[in-house]
C-alpha cells in the first residue's frame, strides 16, 4: 500500500527549509503546494561523489627537490638574484 506524499504550502516550506532538508535526505517526499494545486515536489538527489578530498588525503606525489634546494646562495647566486 503507498502512502501518500506529505503537502505543505509554500509560506511552510520557506519558513522551514531547512528542517523540511532533513526530512528529504531521510527519504521523504514533499509536494508543495501553491493554494490547491500542486507546484512542485522536494525529493533528496542522489550524490554523484565527493568534490573535495576529506582532510589529510594524499592527492598527488610528493614533492621532491635536491638537497641543497634550501642551502644559503654563494655570493654568485646572490648576485643572480640581484641581492
Amino acid at each position: 500500500m503507498l502512502c501518500p506524499m506529505k503537502t505543505i504550502t509554500t509560506h511552510y516550506a520557506k519558513t522551514h527549509l531547512s528542517r523540511l532538508l532533513k526530512e528529504v535526505q531521510h527519504g521523504e517526499e514533499l509536494v508543495i503546494m501553491c493554494g490547491q494545486v500542486p507546484a512542485g515536489r522536494l525529493t533528496a538527489i542522489v550524490p554523484t561523489g565527493r568534490r573535495r578530498p576529506m582532510v589529510g588525503t594524499v592527492t598527488s606525489e610528493r614533492v621532491k627537490c635536491k638537497k641543497d634546494a634550501f642551502a644559503p646562495l654563494g655570493d654568485a647566486g646572490l648576485r643572480e638574484w640581484g641581492f
